[in-house]
């Protein structure tokens, strides 16, 4: 499988040229040879790198990536040393960010769900980026931080008001503590993401809802492995996830 081929079948999945991000989605990195092996991770670590190369693989398809908005272009230190491994290892990379995020049945937010029984009722917010669903019964703040810890292995962290019942819940994969404020304005009790800033703690508790940082990876480890094998799947390669795990 050619670089270009395996590159139109990611949009054609995603659409990710309809989408104004904050890095460049797609081939990111050029390698050298045909795909036959595809290796998915979260994160395009120097770690992930090397443990990709080891395994044999021919490309790496990630959710962060490199050249972000705003980030000192050149290629020194760190950057330039990953660079160099993908290089040297001649491996393409592919990264997707937000198209990865959103994508209805494949995407971090929709795969979450999937493993934690939610239904997305609905989109959330001017870019629709927060998914929403309604639970059938209201639950404690407990039992839903056991629940995610359970399916996440990792315990979460909630703030906000612990005692009340939670039957609106909203949730969007990552760093998106920011969009608290949104999911507020629009009924939920309960907003679940990957971060939390000291500031989230303060509008939880003033806003009277629960906010749960449920971690940044661990929340996003789903969309890329949902990708990774569908891709593959249809174009008759093989895949491997491998997780670099970030406590983060």
């Amino acid at each position: 499988m050619s670089a270009a081929a395996l590159s139109a079948s990611f949009e054609d999945i995603l659409g990710a040229s309809r989408f104004s991000d904050y890095c460049p989605n797609g081939l990111q990195v050029e390698g050298k040879r045909p795909v036959r092996l595809l290796v998915s991770g979260v994160t395009a670590s120097a770690a992930l790198i090397r443990a990709a190369r080891a395994a044999g693989a021919d490309a790496l398809l990630v959710h962060h990536g490199y050249f972000w908005r705003g980030e000192d272009p050149r290629l020194v230190g760190i950057k330039g040393e990953r660079l160099r491994l993908l290089i040297e290892a001649g491996l393409h990379l592919f990264a997707y960010h937000l198209p990865l995020d959103v994508h209805p049945q494949l995407g971090n937010n929709a795969q979450l769900a999937q493993r934690m029984g939610w239904r997305v009722d609905g989109l959330i917010g001017a870019a629709g980026l927060i998914a929403g669903h309604e639970l059938p019964a209201p639950v404690s703040a407990d039992a839903l931080v056991r629940q995610l810890a359970r399916r996440l292995r990792r315990r979460p962290l909630a703030v906000g008001a612990l005692q009340r019942p939670l039957r609106r819940i909203a949730w969007c994969t990552g760093a998106a503590q920011d969009m608290l404020q949104e999911a507020v304005d629009a009924g939920a009790d309960a907003f679940i993401s990957g971060e939390i800033a000291e500031r989230t703690t303060h509008l939880a508790r003033e806003a009277g809802v629960v906010y749960i940082a449920a971690g940044h990876h661990a929340t996003e480890r789903f969309g890329v492995q949902a990708l990774g094998a569908h891709v593959a799947q249809r174009l008759g390669i093989a895949h491997r996830f491998i997780d670099d795990d970030n406590p983060v």
